[in-house]
């Protein structure tokens, strides 16, 4: 076996510089490209990653290259390498058993006659993970030879990869127990009969030439799980015990990014016979000691792998020799986790100002760093200090830069008092919003409504002025007309103009607000095709101008119903957004609070009266540390306050929270003092309608009766079905009736069919609960 690289990357961006794969699956998923061309097409780009990342400095022959593909989710990946989907797709296998294409995208995605997987969000990241379902009798299996075969495909282009795999401790805590299963099974119940299969993978990967195999493990960081971290630490020990001692494997290195790893966890894997750790020193420290590394690599995760900043290597550099003192037998410099979260390359966004772009490091200039400071492992700091030197000088640069420190910014927010952050009582401002006469059960969407191809064409050519302001602007208001119209059309209650003018829920924002700047071609996957290109947050915010009204105005004139203005929280746009790291996250979070403050107060002035400030993130930020959360929980909170607390009583506010877990937050999300409060609950099937209803949480609620993240129609039954559920649970006067997210991603036929079943569903349950009272 070869040693360690001296510097690695955890992984790297997998959709392709210019989203390559979201085009090539979306083809094949719409039927305009066959599986051989979309697995030439996904070859090509594994291809093209390898070439890259050797061209960056990665060795071609040493595993510093890793093998981090896939298709839709490195979470899925592994539940169709093991046999885990459930039975519902039984149907779908290949004809010997194997999990191919056709079943991994209908567990991704769902189809006509199956639910998809849960989807959930991959620790306190923006990445979404779909959610494996595991029974006592999930029959564990190697059904899918692609992790080997990608390392084969390296090697017979003369590269040596080091492939990437979910560990079993994280896939297993990651995984909810399937529908049927008896009370008190938890997914690690399964560790022993999912370990050989592991063993299987792992001597695959040896015959196909992988000298090396990176297993995440970054459940081992958390304190957010539903299982106690002194529990997931004992069952690393089993489960790397077991793996250690494989007869026939690559050398193992396991990683455990997004948070510092525990004291237990720090035991577990230096007694463990693996050949390395890999630790995310960005967020955490170097302890004090650890016996028993001897004999292992420690990989300092010193390269912030989750933001954008150049960050200061020279600190970096004093952490890699705290790691030096710990006695293990060598040291590598590597990424705090996978450069999946970042976008490629800062060179692409010649836009960008100068400046700025000296500021920042994508992910190819993050593998520039590691190569750097792993050449200063080798040949010592001398041979990079001219590196340490550059970067220590952009921190200089950047601290002093005009719009960093506003001086009209920052006493708005010092003057702050307690009143600034509280609304009036809940029973008045009940009273006051009866004037807006909704009926039972009202019936909204979430915000968008599909952006069309012309649409997208449309404010393609406005950006590139082929198309006036004036002209844009005409189709715009085509658009509105033609949402408000269907909406009254299909008989909702409360509408919305359908965001057309919006290219993305946070960078529509930040192109508005000073201490900003957005990206050409920033993308960084959110959950499969679909990729988001995060704001950069670079300066103190403020709002020059009015961003949302003269839209919302012009939507609630051509209606008597009520149209919601629509806003994204401030805790949204800093987890959408790579945020400055020269300040505390509170402190940014009310700049940006101040400046929706003034446009709610705008909005109002306009005549809306239903707001709605997203906070689809505010669960997704929850540190992973339990010290952390009070106070996170707290600034997070007092921002969204701060927003809305100008409201009248008379104005309903909203707010929508994606995939958030809702028991783990509840007493936050009551602090926020909505008015009304969307969640998602399709996908699971309505599971936190239990959590609400025993919380006792006293204000309107809207658990999502459908889900927008799959092509899939639900009918009128399943949606009867789950607004039962929630009206057996919850005062009905409570519940309002709305899909689980924003429709931007949906084509409008299926949105058409399922908000028709939607309202026909409320209308069945309304009148069902109308008689009941008579």
């Amino acid at each position: 076996m070869t040693a360690f690289p001296a510097g690695t990357i955890l992984g790297y961006p997998r959709i392709g510089r210019r989203r390559e794969l979201k085009r090539a699956v979306e083809a094949h998923w719409a039927g305009a490209l066959d599986e051989a061309a979309l697995e030439q097409t996904a070859a090509d780009l594994r291809r093209a990653t390898r070439e890259r990342l050797a061209s960056l400095g990665l060795g071609r022959d040493d595993s510093s290259i890793p093998e981090s593909f896939s298709y839709y989710d490195q979470v899925l990946d592994a539940a169709a390498a093991f046999g885990a989907l459930p039975a519902r797709f039984a149907d779908l296998r290949e004809a010997d058993g194997s999990i191919g294409l056709r079943a991994y995208f209908a567990a991704a995605r769902g189809d006509a006659e199956r639910t998809p997987l849960e989807m959930t969000k991959w620790f306190d990241t923006n990445y979404h993970y779909l959610v494996p379902e595991i029974a006592p009798d999930t029959a564990f299996a190697l059904t899918s030879d692609r992790f080997a075969q990608q390392v084969a495909e390296a090697r017979a282009d003369n590269v040596t990869t080091r492939p990437i795999v979910v560990g079993p401790v994280t896939f297993l805590a990651l995984s909810k127990p399937a529908d049927g299963a008896p009370e008190g099974f938890v997914p690690l119940d399964r560790l022993e009969d999912l370990l050989p299969v592991y063993v299987e993978l792992l001597a695959a990967l040896r015959a196909a030439g992988a000298e090396w195999v990176q297993l995440d493990e970054p459940a081992l960081v958390s304190e957010s799980l539903d299982v106690a971290p002194a529990e997931l630490a004992a069952v690393a020990e089993r489960a790397y015990a077991v793996l250690g001692a494989a007869q026939s494997r690559p050398s193992i290195v396991v990683a455990a990014g997004y948070a510092q790893l525990s004291d237990e966890s720090w035991r577990v894997l230096a007694a463990a016979p693996i050949e390395a750790v890999a630790v995310d020193l960005t967020r955490g420290g170097v302890p004090a000691a650890v016996p028993g590394l001897e004999s292992k690599t420690l990989v300092g995760g010193v390269i912030e792998g989750r933001n954008i900043w150049r960050g200061d290597l020279a600190a970096a550099w004093e952490k890699l020799e705290r790691l030096q003192g710990l006695g293990a037998a060598s040291v590598a410099v590597g990424t705090s986790t996978s450069l999946q979260h970042v976008p490629h390359d800062v060179d692409d966004e010649s836009d960008l100002d100068a400046r700025l772009r000296s500021w920042l490091a994508f992910a190819d200039q993050k593998v520039g760093q590691v190569v750097a400071l792993a050449r200063g492992l080798v040949e010592g700091r001398a041979a990079v200090e001219a590196d340490l030197t550059a970067a220590t000088e952009a921190l200089t640069d950047r601290a002093a830069a005009d719009g960093v420190h506003d001086g009209a910014v920052r006493p708005r927010a010092a003057a702050l008092d307690e009143e600034a952050f509280s609304r009036g009582p809940q029973d008045e401002r009940d009273a006051a919003q009866e004037a807006l006469g909704l009926p039972l059960l009202p019936t909204t969407t979430i915000g968008s409504f599909p952006q069309t191809g012309d649409i997208r064409k449309a404010r393609a050519a406005h950006d590139r002025g082929e198309l006036s302001t004036s002209d844009y602007e005409d189709v715009l208001r085509l658009e509105i007309t033609s949402v408000i119209g269907l909406q009254e059309e299909l008989g909702l209650d409360v509408l919305v103009h359908g965001e057309p003018e919006r290219n993305d829920m946070v960078q529509y924002f930040a192109e508005h607000l000073d201490g900003f700047a957005v990206t050409r071609n920033g993308w960084v996957q959110s959950y499969g095709s679909r990729a988001t290109r995060p704001s950069i947050l670079w300066g103190d915010v403020s709002r020059p101008e009015p961003i949302t009204v003269r839209w919302a105005q012009f939507a609630q004139a051509l209606t008597e119903k009520p149209v919601k203005g629509m806003l994204t929280g401030p805790v949204t746009i800093l987890a959408w957004s790579f945020v400055r790291d020269d300040q505390p996250l509170a402190t940014t979070a009310n700049q940006v609070a101040l400046a929706l403050r003034d446009e709610i107060a705008d909005l109002e002035e306009a005549g809306i009266r239903i707001i709605q400030v997203d906070e689809p993130a505010l669960r997704e930020l929850l540190p992973l540390k339990k010290a952390d959360q009070p106070a996170y929980l707290d600034w997070s909170v007092a921002s969204f306050r701060l927003a809305t607390a100008g409201a009248d009583a008379a104005t309903q506010v909203h707010t929508h929270l994606c995939y958030s877990e809702f028991g783990v937050v509840i007493d936050a999300i009551a602090a926020l003092d909505a008015d009304v409060t969307s969640i998602e609950a399709a996908r699971s099937r309505g599971e936190v309608i239990a959590d609400i209803a025993e919380s006792g949480f006293s204000r309107g609620i809207g658990p999502g009766v459908y889900d927008i993240h799959s092509p899939r129609v639900p009918q009128v039954d399943e949606i009867v079905d789950l607004l039962e559920q929630a009206v057996d649970s919850i005062p009905v006067r409570r519940v309002w009736v709305n899909p689980d997210c924003g429709l931007k991603t949906r084509a409008y036929p299926e949105t058409v069919a399922a908000l028709g079943n939607l309202v026909a569903a409320t209308e069945r349950v309304r009148e069902g609960r109308l008689v009941q009272s008579v």
